[in-house]
């Protein structure tokens, strides 16, 4: 039911266009309403209240498919930060108490997929209370019980990517303040509207004032969440280099981390798989979101060569329509900058450079109406091979990679040599072929002191676990030692207080001896 009615709230978004965010409604005298020269500002979020920011600095955000500047998000200046830790501190004592029961060019489909799957997250975090329960021992000596209770952590943060901006900051605050905790989100300055929406709408449906707080900004308020020694733990989405540097800078202030990063993932296809269910599933993880998903499936590894299905591949890729994601035809949308395109343009040139084949192009794609759009078609390079930049880096756009392989186990083999780890999945009718690759796929390397499974699909494209479930990456795609949501999610939001209690008639005797489970 929850579901439900948060669905009808939100569909009444999907019409809006991209100037359409009413964020001027939320900011001071210092922003007049009446220029309608400038676009609106993005404001912070402090102790309840939305409030425009102070900071003079501001960054453009950036409708990708016409290139006009749909808002301003404003640098979030230090005191302004420091307001929103300290509304969060000063929410937490309250909210830790209080009884449980008490802009990114997307097509219109793949958003209501992005806030669908966001909101099972919410649906998931409703019933937290079951998850944190803890142990009861009785009677572990003469008259000594012990018990173990789960407690929030204080305040927490949270730092989310671009290509899901309702879907993450979803993954991240409603799991921590279900547990107790308050938090500091910072949305991406490339598509903060969706933060901002879903903040009003969990102050709608009654969070109190400060245990939700929003700043914006970039290196610096990043550096800031990880130094802050209130905030006592860090979620973070996005590429290796941030991912990378925000754990090991706050990690070395004692933080805990969670950081979801890089990926390459594969699909493995033997000569046996449905080919149209095949085809379809290839299309559909390789391409939606225009590829700019951590669980795009950028790598097909074709045992028993490529050829036969290679056709075919290119006609679906081929019919797909290219278009602005608010027109509602659209199958893919632009890619979220241009710095992002011109990236793309240079991965698939170095493959072609090194031998692979432009089986499709899709680099010189017009879109009538939108032609300073960030649009990158459909694109196949076949041929791959292992050394190549292209299969090396993540490429983040709508190219898949065709690679081939004479064996089940040369195909795995390819798969468990990569550095990256998020998922996996295989397209067989054989169900000793998809029993082989469930055991024998690798966990991954062993990095530092994280290692995890991996998602893996059987038939099934982009195996993205129900939130019961948690999200499990590993290698280079994850650093940390708890994932996101489901019981892991859980469990990286509290901490464990064992207590031992004992209660007697009798007079006791004093003892220095170590205390035992023995009988006086």
């Amino acid at each position: 039911m929850f579901m439900q009615l948060s669905l009808k709230k939100v569909a009444n978004l999907k019409v809006l266009r991209p100037r359409a965010f009413a964020f001027t409604q939320y900011t001071t005298a210092a922003q007049p309403s009446s220029n309608h020269g400038q676009p609106p500002r993005v404001p912070n979020l402090i102790g309840g209240a939305f409030v425009d920011s102070k900071a003079s600095d501001t960054i453009d955000v950036i409708n990708p498919a016409t290139q006009e500047v749909v808002s301003q998000v404003p640098l979030t200046t230090n005191d302004e930060f420091k307001a929103a830790v300290s509304s969060a501190k000063e929410a937490f004592p309250s909210w830790r108490n209080t009884p449980i029961t008490t802009q990114q060019g997307k097509t219109l489909k793949d958003a209501h997929g992005d806030v669908f799957r966001g909101l099972e997250v919410v649906e998931h975090a409703c019933g937290m209370a079951t998850l944190q329960m803890g142990e009861y021992v009785p009677n572990v000596a003469n008259g000594i019980d012990t018990f173990s209770i789960r407690e929030p952590l204080g305040v927490c943060a949270g730092i989310c990517p671009f290509n899901f901006p309702a879907m993450i900051p979803l993954w991240m605050f409603p799991v921590a303040v279900t547990c107790g905790n308050t938090f500091v989100l910072k949305p991406s300055e490339k598509d903060p509207g969706a933060s901002v929406l879903l903040a009003e709408l969990a102050m709608e449906a009654g969070l109190p004032k400060g245990v939700l707080n929003i700043v914006h900004g970039t290196n610096d308020i990043v550096n800031a969440i990880c130094d802050d020694e209130e905030i006592k733990a860090i979620s973070f989405v996005g590429s290796n280099n941030a991912g990378m540097h925000i754990y090991s800078r706050a990690s070395a202030k004692g933080k805990r981390v969670q950081s979801n990063m890089g990926a390459k993932n594969h699909a493995i296809v033997l000569p046996d798989a449905n080919v149209d269910a095949t085809l379809n599933a290839l299309i559909a993880a390789g391409f939606g979101a225009a590829g700019q998903r951590c669980m795009a499936l950028s790598t097909v590894v074709f045992v028993g060569g490529s050829k036969d299905w290679e056709n075919e591949l290119v006609e679906r890729a081929k019919a797909l329509k290219v278009n602005a994601g608010v027109e509602p035809d659209a199958d893919l949308g632009p890619v979220i900058s241009k710095q992002a395109k011109e990236r793309i343009h240079s991965l698939i040139q170095n493959g072609v450079d090194n031998g692979a084949r432009l089986v499709i192009d899709g680099r010189n794609i017009k879109v009538p109406g939108y032609e300073q759009g960030n649009f990158i078609g459909p694109t196949v390079l076949s041929g791959v091979t292992a050394e190549m930049e292209c299969y090396k880096e993540e490429i983040f756009g709508p190219v898949l990679l065709c690679m081939e392989a004479d064996s089940l186990e040369e195909a795995m083999s390819i798969v468990n040599k990569n550095k990256y780890g998020n998922g996996a999945s295989i397209f067989t009718s054989s169900g000793a072929a998809a029993r082989k690759f469930q055991m024998e796929i690798e966990a991954g390397q062993n990095f530092a002191d994280y290692l995890f499974a991996i998602q893996v699909g059987i038939n099934v494209p982009i195996p993205v676990p129900l939130p019961f479930f948690s999200f499990t990456g590993n290698k280079a795609s994850f650093a940390g030692n708890l994932n996101f949501y489901g019981k892991a999610g859980m469990n990286f939001y509290t901490q464990v207080k064992t207590i031992t209690q004992q209660w007697k008639d009798l007079q006791s005797n004093l003892s220095l001896a170590m205390p035992t489970s023995q009988k006086p």
